[in-house]
């Protein structure tokens, strides 16, 4: 009330041209077509996720918001690109978990910083699958537990990249479990399950929405989720930690981020979006069934649980030893 106070008194004139800008500036937006950056390669969790909501932005906004994939660095790639695109609310880029929590933790020279995007939504948190090759002898994770004691360092487990959240989840698994599993690192979640089907890999935990439909004709077992808590899209299979190794607990998380300085209209206008598509009941069963469940919000409500979470892996990061340069 203070700021209209002081612009009346400035004059009608002004006042009018002041508070015409920002209302100018939402009806006009989007004007052009929106690059939504997938820091990942097509096929995995990020991919899936993204074209799943593509449509229905587009839709909304009555402008075509086109999937540019951008994988490298567990992210990083993708994300340095979006941080340095103009902020004009034409680019947007999927935010995940290991690129935007971990990452800061185990690379020596970051790309980008926090403070480098605005947040827009927290879109679903996302309970990892521990899903294993049908060849392996095991049906659950104490089987896994006892077969890598039988087998030290010969089990291997797959990830979408070095630091990414799937392998500090296995770090942490290692670590909890006093096991001895080899990690393997791939270009995403996608080549990483490609490389359980194929039999290169023994096991992984990875990402629901590139492992369903294998779950579903059996081309790889799953034996339980990584959350504190069932799934709501497999919540017939045990966490990890009701099947062996107790206090075991990682959750990855999804969202969107747009380059520090856009318009705060955009943002609230995307914002709303979003938390309207993700509101329907259709589009909730769909993203359940993949593994995702869904959260919405504010952007100040994701803006602080990003920050949360790169206070929270620091410690595991540095206790397992990752670093990447």
């Amino acid at each position: 009330m203070k700021r209209i106070h002081g612009l009346a008194l400035a004059g009608l004139t002004g006042l009018l041209l002041v508070t015409a800008g920002p209302a100018a500036a939402q009806a006009g937006y989007p004007s052009k077509v929106i690059r939504w950056i997938v820091p990942w390669p097509p096929g995995g969790g990020a991919d899936v996720l993204s074209r799943m909501l593509n449509q229905k932005l587009s839709e909304a906004l009555g402008q075509q918001a086109v999937i540019d994939n951008r994988g490298g660095a567990a992210g990083n790639i993708g994300a340095e690109m979006a941080a340095k695109s103009p902020p004009d609310g034409y680019t947007i880029v999927f935010a995940y978990a290991g690129t935007h929590a971990v990452n800061p933790s185990i690379y020596s020279k970051m790309p980008f910083k926090e403070s480098d995007f605005a947040p827009i939504i927290w879109l679903a948190d996302v309970p990892q699958v521990v899903a294993v090759h049908p060849s392996l002898p095991v049906r659950d994770i104490k089987d896994l537990i006892a077969l890598d004691r039988a087998r030290p360092k010969q089990l291997t487990f797959g990830s979408s990249g070095s630091g990414a959240i799937n392998h500090l989840a296995g770090e942490l698994f290692n670590m909890m479990a006093k096991t001895r599993l080899v990690h393997v690192p791939y270009k995403g979640g996608g080549p990483a399950a490609i490389a359980l089907i194929s039999g290169e890999i023994s096991f992984i935990l990875g990402e629901p929405a590139s492992l369903v439909p294998h779950i579903k004709t059996g081309k790889v077992r799953a034996i339980a989720v990584t959350s504190g808590k069932r799934s709501l899209g497999l919540p017939d299979l045990p966490t990890v930690a009701e099947s062996g190794v107790p206090g075991y607990e990682v959750t990855s998380w999804n969202g969107m981020l747009a380059p520090a300085g856009t318009p705060a209209d955009i943002v609230k206008r995307l914002n709303s979006e979003f938390n309207r598509i993700i509101s329907a009941p259709d589009m909730q069963k769909r993203m359940i069934e993949f593994g995702y469940e869904p959260v919405g919000g504010t952007p100040e409500k994701f803006g602080k649980h990003i920050h949360s979470e790169i206070v929270k892996w620091a410690p595991v990061a540095k206790a397992a030893g990752v670093r990447v340069d």
